[in-house]
């Protein structure tokens, strides 16, 4: 649609939506918005929130840095009720970036000073305690501690593996190193809950670690193959948080719940076709996450190295990224309606919907009647929440987003990533951000990429 592409109105939306056959809710009603909402024994003021935008902006040792800090504040001062902190890695092999956030003695200080100030800022800002997340992940396959990617994979998918251009022969992570992992991932939530966050998410989604080891089916041992071994990782690190750290501690999960790749490699995919979503298995295992206690999923899909078309929708794709093959509005159908399909599967469990960024203005419009028609309890923005930090306080506020600040899809953000700088909006945040965009295009042109 282009990067200048403003919508008029609902009826816009709907008409679009009927020539390609989908069926996008909308409502002039926002006020399902402005709900609070009640995961375990906390109560999250409204029912936006920001999802974990990494910023890749973080320093050495882990720790985070001016920008991380700014990006923070901004977000705290936005109003939404729920802030999911971005990826913090729990080993140092397992960070996808030099400058990834990483939990461990010498940094913990420095992210319970984040924690704590936005808490405060929100507060001052809002009157009001939005509920922090801390991401816990383990970059798997898209590992790249330093200068150089350090893939570290549980299984052999060729199509991924072609993707990378990893070799047929490149070693394969052990169960003597999941096991040690997993005691990894129990003292990187002890640190978290020290450093102040109401919940820590066991990242399992986006092609990293966890999420690839979910559709392990030809992974030898007791982390691959039937489901009950796929799924044991990521149900050991939850008992185990409980079990070592006590009664109280909130555990959830950004769970990925279609892969797009081929059947076996796949998770939550037809075995016919990998574009069919089969949510079978990934609403077995909510229910066995609902059984231990976790008191809230976040719902997402795809990955944004192999297909991000699928979760990120764009209007511009990165440089040398290949076109997609659908409308965007086709994967901001299908992203509605996978967590949907798991919201009516559980109904008394609080799903975090995705992939809302891309309508821009109407986005509240779309967001209000998923959750009064059940397909998710709160709604969480990405890419929007860079671009425009108060989108939450400009909704319950004024009941509109302004045009002139909702993110346009551009992928800038995604391409300062993939040029190894510190990302934010280009667009919207320019004086920051477009000399790093600048200055990062520079070099990959020069270097003939």
């Amino acid at each position: 649609m282009g990067d200048d592409f403003r919508w008029r109105s609902t009826d816009e939306l709907n008409d679009l939506a009927a020539r390609l056959s989908l069926s996008i809710p909308t409502t002039e009603d926002l006020s399902p918005l402005a709900e609070p909402v009640q995961v375990g024994g906390f109560e999250i003021p409204n029912s936006l929130a920001v999802h974990p935008m990494e910023g890749c902006d973080g320093d050495a040792a882990g720790r985070p840095d001016t920008l991380t800090i700014r990006r923070y504040d901004r977000f705290a001062a936005g109003g939404a009720g729920l802030i999911w902190v971005e990826a913090i890695a729990v080993v140092p092999e397992g960070r996808s970036n030099p400058r990834q956030l990483w939990l461990h003695e010498d940094s913990v200080a420095a992210i319970a000073d984040l924690v704590a100030r936005t808490r405060r800022i929100a507060g001052d800002a809002r009157g009001h305690r939005p509920m922090l997340v801390a991401q816990l992940t383990h970059s798997g396959r898209y590992s790249r501690p330093g200068s150089e990617r350090r893939p570290v994979i549980v299984q052999h998918d060729p199509c991924r593996d072609r993707h990378m251009g990893l070799a047929a022969d490149w070693p394969l992570a052990t169960d003597e190193y999941l096991d040690r992992l997993r005691d990894g991932y129990v003292e990187a939530a002890r640190l978290a809950f020290d450093a102040g966050f109401d919940a820590v998410d066991i990242k399992a989604c986006h092609g990293y670690l966890v999420n690839e080891l979910l559709g392990a089916r030809e992974r030898q041992g007791k982390y691959g193959g039937p489901f009950e071994n796929r799924t044991r990782f990521l149900l050991d690190v939850v008992d185990a948080i409980g079990e070592t750290l006590g009664p109280g501690r909130t555990v959830t999960t950004r769970l990925g719940v279609f892969d797009a790749v081929p059947y076996p490699h796949g998770w939550g995919v037809d075995r016919d076709n990998c574009m069919r979503p089969d949510l079978s298995e990934p609403k077995r295992l909510v229910g066995l996450l609902a059984e231990r206690g976790v008191p809230m999923v976040n719902v997402t899909l795809a990955s944004p190295y192999y297909n991000p078309h699928l979760g990120r929708p764009f209007n511009r794709n990165v440089v040398g990224g290949d076109e997609p093959p659908e409308h965007p509005l086709v994967a901001v159908g299908r992203a509605i309606g996978l967590a949907g399909e798991v919201q009516k599967a559980f109904p008394d469990l609080p799903v975090v919907g995705t992939g809302y960024t891309w309508l821009q203005t109407l986005l509240p419009n779309v967001a209000a009647a998923v959750k009064a028609d059940g397909l998710a309890t709160l709604i969480g923005v990405g890419r929007l929440a860079l671009a425009y930090p108060t989108f939450a306080a400009d909704i319950l506020d004024h009941g509109r987003l302004d045009p002139d600040k909702v993110c346009i899809a551009c992928s800038r953000c995604t391409q300062i990533m993939r040029d190894g700088g510190r990302t934010g909006c280009v667009v919207r945040d320019r004086a920051i951000y477009g000399p790093i965009y600048r200055a990062g295009r520079a070099l990959q042109e020069e270097a003939g990429r």
